[in-house]
């Protein structure tokens, strides 16, 4: 038996859409496969890795983990969300290739993200808040420390005025 179709409306980067979706699709589905936005990446679809972390409402959630219906009205940010209205980088994308702490990638978009709601509401974090903000998600490349880097880069470009 096919699911119930069902009408979600959210806004996605600052655009906002009116689909008709199955009952029973995760919110990663439709960002990937409705809205074409592959840079949330699905990991281990069981809300562990952080490779599908968006920004719902000003909250970090694991996009493999919420059914698209829960997020109805809902304001969404992918990584796609960042970039500038000219097309440049956010001064975190900017300070993640500065420092080489996007390895293979696959991971990144989450931890930017996270590292972006940590950043939002402090723009002085200590080690220690960085490693809090970015602890859901998993990174088997670059050992942390340049993402540690990037994400102390990224606070001191923005307090300058950046994004």
């Amino acid at each position: 038996m096919a699911a119930k179709k069902i009408e979600l409306n959210i806004k996605v980067n600052n655009k906002d859409y009116k689909l008709f979706i199955a009952s029973n699709k995760r919110l990663l589905d439709v960002l990937r496969d409705d809205l074409g936005l592959t840079g949330v990446k699905e990991g281990c679809a069981i809300g562990e890795c952080g490779a599908c972390t968006v920004i719902m409402n000003g909250k970090n959630v694991c996009s493999c983990m919420i059914l698209a219906g829960q997020a109805e009205g809902s304001e969404i940010i992918t990584i796609e969300g960042l970039e500038g209205p000219k097309g440049e980088l956010h001064p975190l994308q900017e300070a993640f290739i500065e420092t080489g702490a996007v390895q293979c990638g696959f991971c990144t978009p989450g931890i930017i993200l996270s590292s972006l709601t940590l950043l939002r509401r402090n723009l002085n974090p200590t080690v220690k808040e960085i490693k809090e903000a970015i602890s859901g998600n998993f990174c088997r490349c670059t050992g942390y420390k340049q993402i540690i880097e990037a994400v102390q880069l990224a606070a001191e470009k923005m307090r300058g005025g950046g994004m």
